[in-house]
């Protein structure tokens, strides 16, 4: 399969370039686009292996700042493309941590090294992490208060207090908080384990609640606390719930 990539860039010939570079080196182009509110809009329903990041992008946000919020909401590497090497820019640009640098005119070798180092490297930071995830949830003892997840390359404590409900996807289970979300890879039998029972209970087999954050039960959905989320009650869950349940 194909490295899908996305290309950011509002200098129309130099896109078309690139674009034509890449589909002949191997790689698939996803879309291409001027400016960086397009990009983050189709990112919402798309992920690319990969994003090309101009640093300097004419619109209302910068190559720089497109890149911070990929970083905090989506687990995609980005390359910035540059004409300006400076140290002033370079400086701006290394705080959202981006996975290299192409500078312009560039050669299709510097290129395709470019995305082959990011990629290596994004690889390894996964593998790596999946570890330390792996570790932290099959042989940390049980908290009452907390548990850890994973946040931008980095474990963050989350208390159990702050937890609305867990929703499975796929190979990785979402962690619903008051104010974040957090994906992690992990199985929900795993993460079961992990959340104290007194306070957390499966009602589904794609969602786990926090018994505290029920707002109201209508036939066979639940309605939470600070969300607009509609938790269905799976048939072989619905009699357990109510019997935990204070009813009065």
């Amino acid at each position: 399969m194909k490295t899908k990539i996305l290309i950011v860039e509002d200098e129309a010939i130099v896109a078309k370039d690139i674009s034509v570079c890449l589909e002949k080196i191997g790689y698939e182009v996803i879309a291409t686009f001027s400016k960086g509110e397009k990009a983050l809009h189709f990112l919402k329903e798309n992920k690319p292996d990969l994003v090309l990041m101009d640093i300097m992008l004419a619109g209302n946000i910068s190559g720089i700042e497109a890149s911070a919020e990929i970083k905090k909401k989506h687990d995609i590497p980005v390359v910035f493309l540059t004409a300006y090497a400076d140290e002033k820019t370079i400086e701006r640009a290394k705080v959202t941590e981006p996975y290299g640098y192409v500078i312009k005119p560039f050669k299709e070798i510097d290129l395709r090294t470019s995305i082959e180092m990011a990629l290596y490297k994004f690889k390894k930071e996964k593998e790596k992490l999946s570890g330390i995830e792996s570790s932290s949830f099959k042989n940390s003892p049980i908290s009452s208060d907390y548990i850890y997840v994973k946040s931008n390359s980095k474990l963050v404590k989350v208390q159990n207090s702050n937890i609305l409900f867990v929703e499975a996807l796929k190979d990785y289970v979402i962690i619903h908080t008051d104010k974040e979300r957090f994906t992690i890879h992990s199985t929900m039998k795993d993460i079961e384990k992990k959340l104290p029972e007194d306070i957390f209970m499966r009602v589904h087999r794609s969602y786990i609640l926090n018994l505290n954050k029920i707002n109201s039960i209508d036939s066979s959905i639940v309605n939470i606390e600070k969300s607009d989320k509609k938790i269905p009650i799976g048939g072989s869950y619905k009699d357990s719930l109510f019997k935990r349940l204070n009813l009065a």
